[in-house]
């Protein structure tokens, strides 16, 4: 049996422990698409990902993303953990400061800035749009926006690769104590075919500026620690709405912390989303897996 090098990473973390779990094997040369799946089900992390040589000259390496379920084409925090792993096991190296990940859901660019523990990757959003917003784009808007004080941008159901609902709290500390319905939000992925709904608060702190929960109700999570891809949306909703405010270039946000974890994202704005940040190594070790088996 050879054995393959296996990381299991800790990503988007503002303190260690904080950000989102993601497993990757480094060499999946030789797996199927059977093979994969029951490896991540045995993992059952969120997302385990698998590292492979890249199809096309245009990209840095390949990778593919899978739930304990089922594969799936993208997803941020699998996406930047990737990349992360990918320098760390000296797959490929950054040229002009990039790497091009190959994945389902196409060729994506990811900027390499720094080095060693400080080193921050940021992964291009794919492009959304608006696709309804108010408090009168869905009837089952209000149950599960129910106990929020909304902010001063209506809610919308805004799609970029994935549709999200967004909807802004009047304020931090509303935010964080917020008891979300659960069945109502999942009720609202449901009837528009959506992952669910993330929520953020305009926050005065040194360390962020937004505050964000995320539920995902629609693929059966109660809560994200670290969600790169509902980061993407929001950012996104934010320049849609005001491409002059004071969010404009970009921000740092704090999320993950009502259930448990402590999470910081980046995003940069600059005609296009940039959702990333830090990832952590937890464990550097050899997987011992017959995937023949």
């Amino acid at each position: 049996m050879h054995p393959i090098r296996y990381l299991h990473l800790d990503v988007f973390n503002a303190t260690l422990g904080g950000g989102n779990h993601l497993g990757v094997v480094t060499d999946a040369r030789g797996w199927n698409d059977a093979q994969m799946q029951r490896f991540a089900r045995w993992t059952n992390l969120v997302e385990t990902t698998f590292l492979l040589p890249p199809s096309t000259p245009e990209a840095s390496y390949r990778v593919r993303i899978f739930t304990p379920h089922k594969e799936i084409p993208f997803a941020g925090h699998p996406s930047i953990g990737s990349a992360h792993a990918v320098l760390e096991a000296g797959i490929a190296e950054p040229v002009d400061g990039m790497l091009w990940q190959e994945c389902l859901a196409g060729l994506l660019p990811i900027r390499v800035e720094g080095q060693g523990p400080s080193r921050q990757l940021l992964l291009k959003s794919p492009p959304a749009r608006v696709v309804s917003q108010g408090m009168h784009a869905h009837p089952l808007i209000a149950d599960a926006l129910a106990g929020i004080e909304s902010g001063r941008l209506p809610p919308a159901l805004v799609e970029g690769g994935r549709h999200w609902w967004v909807a802004e709290c009047a304020d931090e500390a509303s935010l964080r104590g917020w008891q979300p319905d659960h069945a109502a939000i999942g009720k609202l992925a449901e009837a528009t075919d959506s992952l669910g709904i993330c929520v953020f608060a305009r926050a005065r702190h040194p360390d962020y500026q937004l505050v964000v929960r995320a539920l995902p109700a629609g693929v059966g999570i109660v809560e994200d620690p670290a969600s790169g891809a509902a980061n993407g949306l929001i950012g996104a909703y934010l320049a849609h709405a005001e491409p002059e405010g004071e969010l404009a270039q970009g921000y740092t946000v704090s999320q993950g912390r009502e259930i448990g974890y402590d999470a910081q994202l980046r995003v940069r704005i600059d005609g296009a989303i940039w959702v990333g940040g830090k990832t952590n190594t937890v464990i550097d070790g050899h997987l011992y897996w017959n995937a023949a088996e």
